[in-house]
């Protein structure tokens, strides 16, 4: 039903009705794209019982100075009932460079851990039960290198590889889209990522080898439609690009998963998991024949949505980040990680950090939301926003794929230009107070009380620089030369990137020293 003398619209440019009615739900037919929860073609969920069999994993991203100072926030997270670690390294260590290089100057440290050795890798993971911990990493171009630190530390306390769990997000493509931390050219990276399905599909069984990420595309200034297009193709690039490696789909589709932003418009993130879910469903279905149903199952985690945090009333954020996890929950996530209400200032401090994940702990157990599977199912306005979603998602879909598939589509700037387009749109509104903005553009204060902002260690870069000194200077160069060639052996020819490289970080080979190899082999991505 359209209400003509309606204006009301969600951030994707979608209509929203002033009553929705069955007759909204005509050509609906519940049974086919409803179902039940955990089954085809999971709208409802990828769990019969989800939350009342056991809640999200709750997950506070941390990762700052050195690996020491993260080591300790982590253990703090977890004494105060987090659920899964996830780890934030800084700029230097995501471009593949050491803290001595000359392009870290002034970034070590910054906005995540610095990890330039194996040594690093085991101070940060020191102490935790990595054999039932999971843990998430957020690096891309360097997620191979980091995986394998994970790894050889994880074998040194005694844990086997079919035992590790957790995820690296692994995910180049939405770097060339809307992050900028690339290394390789595309085509280069996606032999990388190939290499980092097959060798997880052997060694390491329970982790997820990458987490296709409409986070940062959202971050970006997209809307929430072209957030699940946009991720989604990145997905198909990467199915596609397995199957061409010889990899078969059921072999280590089950091991892929999403990462998903939340934002302020509570119903339209709900619809945009659900479609989200029954998309990928059809999508591993009918394009890519998979039989396995856990290939069909797209799994995610969700972050509240950082560009929404404002500086101005920071305090407001806590309600905002609320919002946001409720969206994430009611829409059926499998992991979450709420942001610090000081975010939009600097890193979290530990009071924001708790606070955080008390939210997640609150909307879990005091809430009941988790009492029923899909609670907002058979909504006319949710039903009617999922389907309106969807068929907006596709449509884009369709376009990349007359423009060759997503990695075509990302060499032609087609999604580039139309993120920046929208997010201009975004800009001129609240600039216009169309789009209201409490604290920034209405109900501001003349005055505010300054916030505590997460301290800076002056000494850290000096420090870090040190360390990498230090491990060069006890390592057995010979073979670290030895291991490095036979790296750039393998990047010359077809064999699994990740064994050679292993043997390398295994010797102290830094993380730098690695990529440089490649860099050398690869090439450098040029916009």
């Amino acid at each position: 039903m359209t209400d003509a003398t309606s204006n009301r619209r969600t951030s994707s440019d979608l209509p929203v009705n002033e009553l929705y009615t069955a007759a909204d739900l005509a050509d609906f037919a519940p049974e086919q794209a409803l179902g039940q929860p955990g089954h085809f073609p999971y709208t409802r969920g990828v769990h019969e019982q989800m939350y009342r069999q056991r809640l999200w994993t709750m997950r506070q991203y941390a990762g700052f100075g050195t690996a020491a100072s993260t080591n300790q926030r982590f253990k703090f997270l977890l004494d105060a009932g987090q659920t899964g670690l996830s780890c934030a390294f800084d700029l230097p260590t995501q471009m593949g460079y050491d803290s001595d290089h000359p392009r870290s100057e002034g970034e070590v440290g910054k906005v995540g851990v610095a990890i330039d050795s194996l040594d690093d890798m085991r101070i940060l993971l020191g102490g935790l039960p990595l054999d039932t911990v999971t843990t998430s990493m957020t690096i891309n171009s360097t997620a191979s290198s980091l995986l394998l630190m994970y790894q050889l530390v994880a074998e040194e306390q005694g844990v086997p590889g079919p035992k590790i769990r957790g995820t690296i997000q692994n995910d180049i493509l939405k770097e060339y889209v809307a992050r900028g931390t690339y290394v390789y050219p595309p085509r280069q990276s996606m032999r990388l990522i190939v290499d980092t399905f097959a060798y997880c599909a052997e060694h390491l069984p329970s982790w997820n080898t990458i987490s296709i990420s409409g986070y940062h595309i959202r971050e970006a200034g997209s809307t929430a439609v072209q957030e699940i297009a946009f991720t989604l193709a990145n997905g198909i690039a990467y199915v596609e690009a397995a199957k061409a490696a010889g990899l078969d789909v059921d072999a280590f589709a089950p091991r892929l998963s999403f990462f998903w932003n939340a934002h302020n418009n509570l119903f339209e993130e709900v619809a945009k998991f659900r479609a989200a879910r029954r998309m990928w469903a059809t999508i591993m279905t009918q394009r890519f024949d998979a039989k396995d149903e856990r290939s069909k199952m797209l799994r995610f985690h969700t972050q509240t949505g950082g560009s929404t945090l404002t500086a101005q009333q920071p305090e407001n954020n806590l309600v905002r980040v609320t919002l946001q996890a409720l969206s994430a929950v009611l829409g059926g996530t499998q992991s979450l990680h709420t942001n610090g209400f000081d975010e939009a200032l600097g890193l979290p401090t530990e009071k924001a950090a708790k606070l955080a994940l008390r939210t997640q702990q609150i909307i879990g157990y005091e809430s009941g939301i988790a009492d029923s599977v899909d609670p907002l199912a058979g909504s006319y306005f949710v039903e009617s926003l999922t389907n309106e979603v969807e068929a907006a998602a596709w449509a884009y879909l369709n376009r990349i794929d007359e423009l060759g598939g997503a990695v075509s589509a990302i060499e032609a700037h087609y999604m580039q230009d139309e993120i920046e387009a929208a997010a201009y749109a975004v800009a001129k509104d609240i600039d216009a107070g169309q789009q209201i903005v409490v604290g920034v553009n209405k109900f501001t204060d003349a005055t505010s009380e300054p916030a505590d902002v997460f301290p800076v260690d002056i000494e850290l870069q000096r420090t870090q620089i040190q360390a990498v000194k230090d491990v060069r200077a006890k390592r057995d160069n010979a073979a670290v030369t030895a291991a490095l060639a036979n790296v750039r052996t393998a990047a010359k020819g077809s064999q699994n990137l990740l064994v050679p490289m292993k043997e390398a970080l295994r010797h102290l080979a830094t993380l730098g020293e690695v990529a440089d190899v490649l860099r050398e082999e690869f090439g450098t991505y040029q916009p």
